[in-house]
């Protein structure tokens, strides 16, 4: 594909994630951080998120089934899975652990359970897309792709 098409492409892709809620300005910030010297910084700690978001998420599933009335223990676990998710700037993922947190404080562990299948969606989601918009930036090449793509 010719350079200038995959370009608009990434910033056509990016600008869906924002637009349709994926991401916030985390991950702008986080990009910004990318130099010479650490030119995949963004893509690696995305790795890390996920790495460590399907492991919290096992994690909060296993407690579901053993601990189904540790309100406190699920509420733990999805504080950590929304501050993973806060940290790389995914919003949705952020916003229904927050209605998790919720299910929680009522101690309503249907509802903790409907949560946690949305999480589950909205994580797939998230790592399909961004492995999308990280293959395009890998075709580009590093630093050629720093272009400016707020919203």
């Amino acid at each position: 594909m010719e350079y200038s098409n995959l370009r608009r492409q990434i910033v056509f892709m990016k600008k869906n994630l924002f637009d349709q809620g994926y991401l916030d300005e985390q991950f702008n910030q986080l990009e910004d951080l990318e130099d010479e010297s650490s030119p995949n910084f963004l893509e690696e700690v995305v790795a890390l998120f996920f790495k460590d978001s399907s492991r919290l998420l096992t994690n909060i599933e296993q407690a579901t089934d053993k601990y189904p009335q540790d309100f406190y223990k699920l509420d733990s676990l999805v504080q950590q899975l929304k501050g993973s998710g806060s940290s790389i700037g995914a919003l949705r993922m952020k916003n229904e652990c927050s209605v998790f947190k919720a299910n929680c404080n009522d101690r309503n562990l249907e509802g903790c359970r409907r949560s946690l299948q949305k999480i589950k969606r909205e994580h797939a989601t998230l790592k399909q897309k961004l492995e999308s918009y990280f293959q395009l930036l890998r075709q580009v090449g590093p630093r050629d792709y720093a272009v400016s793509s707020r919203k």
